[in-house]
């Protein structure tokens, strides 16, 4: 078995049968996951749609490229690759004129990104402070905790990871690589919990996983990506197609909110107003209320699920239909 089928094995997708079970995808549809990752939800997408249906997948990283050709080689559905960030990838589909059934967006750190230890994601393990989803970006985790000032290092850690204690960790950060330049992981670690008081080190987790958070966050654009590709996600979609988004922390969740409660809010005129002025329809409508979570069992067999939010629309015909 070569490392990447071990990988493969080893992959356990997030709120994977709740995915399926409320985008129902179907023979003959087309399925675009545009963050491939692990591939183990394209894995049961593509089980899904047969012969007849095509699975697109999307991801700037180069293992996930890698993930997708293995499966690619399985599935009995025509499948298609997209190299790049979501946001362009999805952008580049929709000006080709795809249109896609189902989309769908699992959000942040994929697992093979993050047993890739030598990329520097996890604050369990030394490595070089890299943190790019796509090898070939330019700014790295190096470069911010290196080059950039107090100030912004504390904005970044507080806005990015919502940490208390931002201020007193860029501080730390500052003093100690004034002495010497911060290269590994394990070194900012030590520099996170020295900074952070005793009784709050353990209180809600690794002290560094807020931080890291942030790191990453900004490292990839993470936001910034996804406010970019919510839209182009919408667009792709066919009337009477489903949109999903399963995202890792409050930052991501509170934007697909957002953005799938504005494609199901009708008019928004003031409530006093007697006759409606702005002649506003609702675009989609809400599958999911409120945010999915997992299972206790779920958790439990899969830690890394524990924080996932999985919310759905479905996107409306024109006669609302």
């Amino acid at each position: 078995m070569t490392l990447l089928a071990d990988m493969s094995a080893l992959h356990v997708p997030v709120l994977a049968g709740e995915l399926i079970d409320l985008l129902a995808p179907a023979p003959g549809q087309v399925v675009v996951d545009a963050t491939v990752g692990g591939a183990g939800h394209a894995r049961l997408m593509g089980g899904c749609i047969g012969p007849a249906g095509t699975l697109i997948g999307i991801d700037r990283d180069p293992v996930a490229a890698e993930r997708f050709a293995e499966l690619a080689a399985d599935m009995s559905c025509a499948t298609r690759f997209v190299a790049g960030d979501f946001a362009g990838a999805l952008a580049g589909l929709v000006s080709e004129g795809v249109r896609a059934d189902v989309v769908y967006l699992d959000l942040g750190l994929s697992s093979i990104q993050l047993d890739a230890r030598e990329r520097g994601f996890s604050y369990a393990a030394d490595a070089p402070l890299d943190m790019r989803m796509d090898p070939g970006g330019e700014l790295t985790g190096l470069a911010i905790i290196n080059e950039w000032d107090e100030r912004r290092l504390a904005r970044l850690f507080r806005e990015y990871g919502e940490e208390r204690f931002a201020a007193a960790i860029a501080r730390a950060v500052v003093r100690a690589r004034a002495k010497r330049r911060l290269e590994r992981t394990q070194e900012l670690v030590e520099m996170i919990v020295s900074a952070v008081p005793a009784p709050a080190r353990f209180a809600a987790g690794h002290p560094a996983k807020r931080v890291f958070q942030a790191i990453r966050i900004a490292v990839n654009d993470e936001l910034g990506q996804l406010d970019a590709a919510l839209p182009c996600a919408w667009a792709l979609l066919a009337p009477g197609g489903q949109m999903a988004a399963i995202s890792f922390h409050s930052l991501e969740d509170r934007r697909v909110k957002r953005f799938f409660a504005a494609r199901a809010r009708g008019c928004i005129c003031p409530p006093d107003l007697p006759v409606c002025g702005c002649g506003r329809s609702p675009e989609g409508e809400l599958v999911t209320r409120r945010a999915i979570v997992p299972t206790a069992g779920e958790v439990a067999a899969n830690p890394r699920a524990r924080s996932a939010h999985l919310r759905v629309v479905r996107k409306l015909a024109k006669d609302g239909a």
